[in-house]
């Protein structure tokens, strides 16, 4: 249970149980824990549960961790009881949480991941959606002639810290996004790390066609038809995954444009409940937080707005009458011609 949970990667008694279970593991294993209680002999396993010491250790972390997740006597309770039931969603690209889970690249990756730590320690109701990219971010080598070599190496799943996500009734947690004219289904899993909870998505499924397995395999790889196609994966797709395991955030945070697309499924959302165009749009900016991390042209992603448009087909619904107001929103022209931009 502590290993799978990744509050153990920030609180250092809690590191320290699965150091004194077997340091030289835990230095082999690249302290991961997962994979290291995999490893382990039964007999190490057995003697330290007769070890006063070590038990004493294993109870404090486990003592702590409990009302983290809990969060009855935290910072949040504290200052804002009556919002029992609601969360923050936070979507983001990359969240770099631990080297056991290698999803992001750098510094967005860990602006996020710190965020969701500290969310937890104080008790915040923080939901994470990003990438399960069981190919991660490439590692880096340097030919003898000066070159940048990129190698991917494919996620043992059986050492990630992720279980699959599973809805109220109990039923692992899939959903589906339109993309042009087909239908991708997308899994969700999740990460545990105390009190927040990270939805990570996943088109890795035997009912997708091969090309669509590959949109979340790897973190910001592919061509610009790609990385679209990945946006509104993880914009719609993260919304309907926040739908489907019963949360109803009051905020939505977005990490980078990115995920500028929970804009436009919140949208159809509320205008199929009956609500004019300009009370959603109000409603929406009124609810949605977004942090500029990168503030060069090169980290925000544009698109022409016909591959948008093609992409994005089926995803309408009776948002399709306002299709020229929502897509004006992202107009704009660095003096190349209008493009389509996320941020």
């Amino acid at each position: 249970d502590l290993a799978l949970d990744l509050w153990w990667s920030w609180h250092p008694h809690a590191r320290n149980v699965f150091r004194r279970l077997d340091y030289t593991l835990w230095r082999a294993t690249a302290h991961n824990p997962v994979r290291m209680l995999r490893l382990l002999p039964p007999a190490e396993l057995e003697a330290v549960a007769r070890d006063p010491a070590f038990l004493d250790l294993y109870d404090r972390a486990l003592r702590d961790l409990d009302p983290t997740r809990t969060s009855t006597k935290s910072w949040w309770s504290e200052r804002v009881p009556a919002m029992p039931g609601r969360s923050i969603a936070y979507f983001s690209a990359e969240f770099a949480i631990h080297q056991s889970l290698p999803i992001y690249a750098g510094g967005l990756g860990v602006l996020a991941g710190d965020i969701c730590k500290e969310a937890s320690d104080l008790g915040l109701p923080l939901l994470g959606v990003g990438f399960m990219y069981p190919q991660g971010y490439f590692h880096q080598q340097v030919s003898a002639d000066g070159w940048q070599q990129e190698s991917y190496e494919r996620l043992n799943w059986a050492d990630a810290p992720v279980t699959p996500a599973v809805t109220p009734g109990g039923r692992p947690c899939v959903v589906t996004v339109p993309l042009g004219s087909r239908t991708v289904k997308v899994a969700v899993w999740r990460v545990r790390l105390g009190r927040t909870k990270l939805y990570l998505l996943d088109t890795g499924l035997e009912e997708n066609a091969p090309w669509d397995r590959e949109l979340t395999a790897r973190l910001y790889g592919g061509d610009t038809e790609t990385r679209v196609q990945q946006e509104i994966i993880l914009g719609i797709g993260g919304v309907r995954a926040l739908r489907a395991m019963g949360a109803n955030p009051v905020v939505w945070h977005l990490n980078e444009g990115h995920a500028a697309f929970v804009v436009l499924q919140r949208m159809r959302e509320m205008i199929e409940q009956g609500r004019s165009f300009e009370a959603t749009l109000a409603e929406v900016r009124r609810t949605t937080g977004f942090t500029t991390h990168t503030p060069v042209p090169a980290g925000h992603d544009t698109f022409p707005f016909q591959l948008v448009d093609s992409h994005l087909a089926g995803c309408w619904g009776t948002l399709g009458s306002h299709r020229e107001a929502f897509l004006s929103l992202g107009h704009y022209d660095n003096g190349s011609g209008p493009r389509f931009n996320m941020t």
